[in-house]
């Protein structure tokens, strides 16, 4: 059979892992954590693992490549370069390493998301020799865009800005334009310098779209700086664990808390996290917990909102929710919550005292309030809070609005202006988060719950651009 390549996506993270097979063996490259997906995936193939390689070492998650070599036997690939704390078969610049009969990966230095970052080309075989299907850029060339190159620090950023351009040449030079491009990094990763503009792609189609392979290097690096938005915290603790090996995940339920226990983590300062959708929490929810639903970036947000350390409960309505939170959490080295509970809000109250509801407004609701007619049960906004990160700012915002990007609500809650706070973000899901942390602080808020393209359509004064 052809190599097939197959994609296991973690949209959560905005990334994407391979595994590529001539129908015997297989390579997966830039393994997720949870590595049970992997080996299901291998299962239903009916493949074995035998190569296991790493791009390089990743900042946005914890890697799983060291316990799936560990698990299969695999040989485990990672740049000579990289200092690690594990066994791995070192590889560097124009390696090969042939995988089967069918099947070859060729290293490609291509540094710029990271100093030692590799690409791998995969190639199979043909009329005695070999052709290249594709490559895995990691976090060099995706859809439209590059892996940022800040994350190493900004001292670094220009000189691996350079080393981006100069890598992203250099496939596009090695490969044929049907050469397929599989990245890792790109789907909503904060890893990405912008977001990806495709599904798939080819080295021919990059030539065209990618401005890495349309602008001189020095145009190049400085629009990708300028373009650049702060980055989750928590990224400071991947490149650490995944340096020094990751510890095996642990996905087993853990303990529960009663209503009592609850309410008595909520008065330590610990954090409960209600994973229900914003329409759910909104509606009743425990006083003094979180809204992060899990039908958004809810690791990424919390990992980025909390001190790294400290004990996290979840709350969900069913056991299965809080296990794909637990699954969630570990890909950003969250490895334990301190305790979970399911169910209603109702049963996590020790007395209904203990409850609140959220109010909830939308764009034209803001208009009408702006205007003097505040719908019936809406307060009068004292203040309007975008939550939005700096590029969403800077792209458009309302007259008169304060800005604190959600990240830093935690250590700024002081700097809100007195008053009634009207939050919104661009679609819903970080004014709810931003709304329950006001809320938790004795503020009178109201989450807008709604996208933010519409608030100029429906009468909200907008700022003047510059």
């Amino acid at each position: 059979m052809a190599v097939q390549v197959s994609v296991i996506a973690t949209s959560s993270l905005g990334d994407r892992s391979y595994l590529a097979t001539d129908g015997q063996v297989a390579v997966v490259v830039d393994p997720q954590r949870d590595v049970d997906r992997v080996l299901a995936l291998a299962g239903e193939l009916g493949v074995r693992v035998t190569h296991v390689v790493e791009t390089h070492i990743h900042n946005d998650y914890v890697s799983g490549g060291l316990q799936l070599a560990r698990l299969t036997g695999a040989e485990y690939l990672v740049s000579a370069d990289d200092e690690v704390g594990f066994d791995r078969m070192p590889v560097a610049d124009v390696d090969a390493v042939v995988v089967s009969e069918e099947l070859r990966i060729r290293v490609v230095a291509t540094p710029g998301h990271t100093f030692h970052h590799l690409s791998y080309v995969l190639d199979e075989a043909s009329d005695g020799g070999w052709s290249e299907v594709g490559v895995f850029t990691g976090g060099s060339l995706l859809f439209g865009t590059t892996g940022r190159t800040d994350l190493l620090g900004q001292q670094h950023a220009h000189e691996l800005a350079h080393h981006q351009h100069a890598s992203a040449r250099r496939l596009a030079d090695l490969l044929p334009d049907g050469a397929q491009v599989w990245p890792t990094h790109g789907f909503g990763s904060f890893c990405s310098a912008s977001q990806a503009d495709a599904p798939e792609s080819t080295i021919g189609r990059e030539k065209q779209a990618n401005q890495v392979l349309r602008l001189a290097a020095d145009d190049f690096v400085t629009e990708t700086l300028a373009g650049l938005d702060a980055h989750p915290a928590y990224y400071a603790h991947m490149g650490v664990a995944n340096a020094a090996g990751p510890a095996p995940v642990d996905l087993s339920p853990v303990a529960r808390a009663d209503a009592g226990q609850l309410r008595d983590r909520i008065a330590a300062g610990e954090w409960v996290v209600d994973l229900r959708h914003r329409k759910a929490y909104a509606a009743s929810h425990l006083a003094g917990t979180v809204s992060l639903g899990l039908d958004g970036p809810m690791s990424t947000w919390l990992g980025w909102l909390i001190d790294w350390g400290v004990p996290i409960t979840l709350l969900a309505e069913t056991p299965q929710q809080v296990a794909d939170a637990q699954r969630e959490l570990v890909r950003i080295g969250i490895d334990r919550p301190a305790a979970r509970a399911t169910g209603t809000p109702d049963q996590w109250a020790t007395d209904h005292a203990d409850l609140r509801e959220l109010t909830v407004a939308d764009f034209p609701a803001l208009a009408a309030a702006q205007a003097g007619n505040a719908p019936a049960g809406l307060p009068a906004p004292q203040v309007i809070l975008d939550v939005r990160m700096t590029n969403e700012w800077r792209a458009g915002h309302i007259d008169g609005a304060v800005h604190i990007p959600l990240p830093d609500l935690p250590q700024r809650l002081a700097d809100v202006p007195p008053g009634t706070v009207w939050v919104h973000c661009g679609s819903g899901y970080r004014a709810a988060a931003a709304a329950s942390l006001l809320a938790n602080a004795g503020r009178e808020v109201v989450a807008i719950d709604d996208m933010f393209g519409q608030a100029e359509q429906s009468g909200v004064t907008m700022a003047p651009t510059v």
